[in-house]
């Protein structure tokens, strides 16, 4: 079977995404990474005329918790088979009274607290830091604004997202300390995927579909998993529409930050960097060490 050579941009499905209807010549793919196999085969195809990588997070049948989606062997694939930008899509719950059930979010910022998921490639003999200032690509966020217009959609620009490490919901207190924070969505699954993105060099940006209003409001009830799906089924349409619309505005040029997101974050010295190391994450650093004799110890 020979892979697409350039789908160089991915859709990774989040709750009640787990396929997109209207791909063209799709193929399933198994990739093996160093850092064990994705949530689920790759699959590939055309979508709009646009070469797309389609991946569930949380595999089939939605048997993957948040906490344990593969997040390193996902990003790392999808950056295997050329992949340049990610479109996340994540149903999120609103901290916001103005941000309604059915409302679509472009988040801008995130805050992280989640605790223990393996958030980083660069482990082992190897650190780098990159800028994570700006979470979400600008670029590709606008055009997942401008697409979200187009289709009509109640949606918000800009907004904090904030990634609890569930799976349980969070206690009304919890909510309430969110809302102090001025946070205004919350999921559980947009970290680490926008910290590995990035390390990654790949552009990463959120279609957040909001379906509750956590556990915070008075007037409605509190989230449960029957009332995510419900609303899922009458807003993903919506999230379709917006990927349909989107991908083929997509440029093949970037020149955003994201692209050279590594460009002098390798903290370590070429020559500390352990061998079995380097060829690990070539593909990741291979153009920033290609051509210095000094790099690498067995």
């Amino acid at each position: 079977m020979s892979l697409m050579p350039d789908a160089r941009v991915a859709v990774i499905g989040g709750s009640g995404l787990y396929s997109i209807e209207g791909m063209g010549g799709v193929e399933s793919v198994e990739v093996s990474t160093p850092f064990g196999k994705p949530s689920h085969p790759i699959m590939l195809g055309t979508l709009n005329g646009v070469k797309v990588a389609f991946l569930p997070r949380h595999g089939e049948g939605h048997r993957i918790g948040p906490a344990e989606i593969p997040a390193r062997a996902n990003i790392y694939a999808l950056k295997s088979l050329g992949v340049e930008r990610i479109i996340s899509v994540s149903a999120v719950g609103s901290l916001k009274e103005e941000i309604m059930p059915l409302d679509v979010v472009v988040p801008d910022q995130l805050i992280d607290w989640t605790r223990g998921r393996s958030s980083t490639f660069f482990t082992d003999g190897i650190v780098a830091h990159v800028s994570l200032a700006d979470p979400f690509c600008p670029v590709l966020s606008q055009l997942l604004l401008e697409a979200s217009l187009k289709v009509g959609a109640r949606v918000h620009r800009g907004g904090t997202y904030l990634v609890m490490e569930g799976p349980q919901f969070s206690t009304r207190a919890e909510s309430q300390l969110y809302r102090s924070w001025d946070a205004d969505i919350i999921a559980m699954t947009a970290l680490p995927e926008a910290k590995l993105a990035r390390e990654a060099e790949i552009c990463y940006a959120t279609i957040a579909f909001v379906t509750d209003y956590d556990c915070w409001h008075a007037g409605h009830e509190s989230v449960t998993t029957g009332m995510i799906l419900s609303n899922l089924q009458r807003g993903i349409d919506t999230v379709k529409g917006i990927l349909k619309v989107m991908l083929p505005s997509i440029g093949h040029h970037r020149d955003c930050p994201c692209a050279k997101a590594l460009e002098g974050a390798i903290a370590t010295e070429p020559r500390s960097i352990p061998a079995r190391k380097r060829k690990e994450l070539d593909l990741l650093i291979g153009r920033y060490l290609d051509g210095r004799e000094d790099v690498g110890r067995s």
